[in-house]
């Protein structure tokens, strides 16, 4: 079972900065996390030069400061501890990191903006360089854990994900749908059709499953979902199924079977980084 004792909070004074408050009070008390550090970095080599003599008086890390401590303040309700942290860096990605390893920070709960312009504080970058577990949170997204997906590839990386969904699910009705997208061989299609070889290859499907699953020995009671991904690549398959489907977290572990270098993320799991979620989703570590 995975402990999550200290967890960031990236605010950047945008409207999804109340939603991130509100789901890291949620998602602290979830998980009885001992301290939660909500941060913002100033860009002040963005400021246009038509306002720097506006605010060469102005003490913006007083001020920003004073304006989301009242903000943490009406939005966040868990018993953690919390504090505000202001910095000035070029480089918001390198603050961060900074900032999980100073802490030891074992949780990075980030904004996903897909939906607006611009990219906002989840980047490619950032799932690569935080050495922590990353949750990526939509503005849709609800307080409330009670259908999990959980994704797998039956790699020994991906058993990570069930770390965290057993945390989840202890002492709570959490129904838990471990996800798997298959594809049948296409090498073979000029003399066997994918019609003819589909049902074979998700018995066997259906078999590796089964084992996987016994090899976790997982107490709580799990679903299995199983899809063909011929017509597309597993994340699309993921996500086609995801928007037709109740659920409140989406968790996968950052690298799967086929990633040989440690450092390396899964192009399955940057894809749905990169992608626009409706739910949280959570990147295991």
């Amino acid at each position: 079972m995975k402990n999550i004792k200290n967890i960031l909070v990236a605010l950047d004074l945008s409207a999804i900065d109340e939603k991130l408050i509100t789901y890291a009070s949620f998602i602290a008390e979830r998980l009885q996390a001992e301290n939660v550090y909500f941060v913002h970095n100033i860009k002040k080599y963005e400021i246009s030069e038509l306002f720097e003599e506006n605010l060469k008086d102005v003490n913006l890390d007083e001020v920003i400061g004073d304006e989301l401590n009242e903000k943490v303040k009406a939005h966040f309700s868990a018993s953690a501890n919390w504090e505000v942290l202001i910095s000035e860096d070029p480089y918001s990605e390198s603050l961060l990191k900074y900032i999980v390893e100073k802490y030891a920070i074992d949780l990075a709960l980030l904004g996903n903006k897909k939906h607006e312009k611009g990219t906002g504080v989840v980047s490619g970058k950032l799932l690569r360089l935080l050495r922590c577990d990353i949750l990526a949170i939509p503005a849709a997204a609800r307080e409330k854990i009670d259908v999990i997906w959980a994704g797998t590839d039956f790699s020994q990386d991906s058993r990570k994900v069930f770390a965290v969904t057993k945390k989840l699910q202890e002492g709570h009705d959490v129904l838990l749908k471990v996800v798997h997208v298959y594809s049948v061989p296409v090498q073979f299609s000029p003399y066997v059709t994918p019609e003819s070889m589909g049902p074979k290859v998700e018995k066997h499907v259906k078999e590796k499953f089964d084992k996987f699953l016994k090899k976790l020995n997982y107490s709580e009671a799990i679903e299995p979902l199983i899809f063909m991904g011929r017509e597309s690549g597993a994340a699309q398959k993921i996500l086609a199924n995801l928007r037709n489907s109740e659920v409140d977290l989406l968790v996968v572990s950052d690298k799967g079977g086929n990633t040989f270098s440690p450092f390396a993320v899964g192009t399955v799991t940057e894809e749905l980084f990169n992608s626009n979620l409706d739910v949280p989703l959570w990147v295991v570590k």
